[in-house]
This record gives C-alpha cells, structure tokens and sequence, in this order.
C-alpha cells in the first residue's frame, strides 16, 4: 500500500462518505459533525438525513420493503444513490459499532460499499475494530482499511484546510 494511489498519507482527504448500518445513522451523523469541525465535506445516507429531519431512528419504520417487496425499487434508489457518494469522495468512514452481541457490525449494504471504495482505490477508514466472529471478517481485511480505533484525528484531511483550522482556532 505504500506510495500506491490508495496511500492516504499521500493523497489528503477533502470529502468523505459515511457508511453505516442504518441501525447507526444517529450516531453517523454525529460523526459527520466531528468530522466538519476537521473541516470536512461530509456526505450522509439519504434515510439519515431523513431520521434527522424526523426525529425518528427507528429503522424498521424506514425499511418498508419487508412488508411491501414492492418497496425494493426504493431500497435500490438508496443504495445507488449512496454508492455514488462512495465514488464522489476521497475516502470512506465506516461508523461500526456494536450490534446484535456482534463487536464492530458490518452489513453487508456497508461490505457493497467498501468494495467499490476499494475498487476506485479510495481508503476506507474504519472507525473501531471488527470482531474476528464477523462473517465478513476476511473481506473486510482484504479491502485493506485503515484502523481509526475510535479516533477520528488520525484521518489525513486536505494540509490547506489544516492551516485554515490553525488559522481559525488562534483568531477565534
């Protein structure tokens, strides 16, 4: 991975893509604040904007295509939707916690997105670790991400916009 495109201590990162279980969008978007205060372009999952705007994390009331499969053209509207996020930023952020007694849950719509960002040679940035039981554990390590451990300080963003916070903070 050194040197290579996918190498983020060489390119520094402007604009940056959450991926989450929707089961994690409260805490996506919380994210997405630390990460403006960095000086971030965030981009979000369109049913997290949505559960902001709502007030309401309950995902089962999001997911509707359970008990109307009529409903899959909408799932695939988001997943598209979402992928091309994936694409248009420089790099991802997984956001995975615990869920289901699982430690550092990936879905699989997550596992999609991480392949493509691998795909396009973007880093993946993984907020905490991945328990060695999770299915996908192989995959994930084979997208080679990069480990934050829960701090988000040690994602690379873009040196002018570093001086600009430098410059901000002693003004401010």
């Amino acid at each position: 991975m050194a040197g290579g495109k996918n190498n983020p201590r060489r390119s520094r990162i402007k604009t940056i893509t959450i991926v989450a279980s929707a089961s994690f969008f409260k805490e996506a978007l919380e994210t997405e604040k630390e990460l403006k205060k960095l000086g971030l372009k965030v981009l979000v999952p369109i049913t997290a904007r949505k559960m902001e705007k709502a007030g309401n994390y309950d995902v089962s009331f999001y997911k509707t295509w359970f008990k109307n499969p009529n409903d899959y053209s909408r799932k695939a509207f988001l997943m598209r939707n979402h992928i091309d996020k994936v694409v248009q930023a420089d790099a991802i952020l997984v956001i995975n916690l615990d869920k289901n007694g699982i430690e550092g849950y990936i879905g699989g719509n997550s596992l999609i997105e991480m392949a493509i960002a691998f795909y396009f040679r973007k880093p993946i940035f993984i907020l905490n670790k991945i328990a060695k039981s999770s299915p996908f554990y192989e995959e994930v390590l084979g997208v080679l991400p990069i480990f934050l451990n829960g701090n988000l300080a040690k994602i690379p963003i873009h040196k002018p916009l570093k001086r600009a916070l430098n410059l901000t903070s002693k003004n401010g």
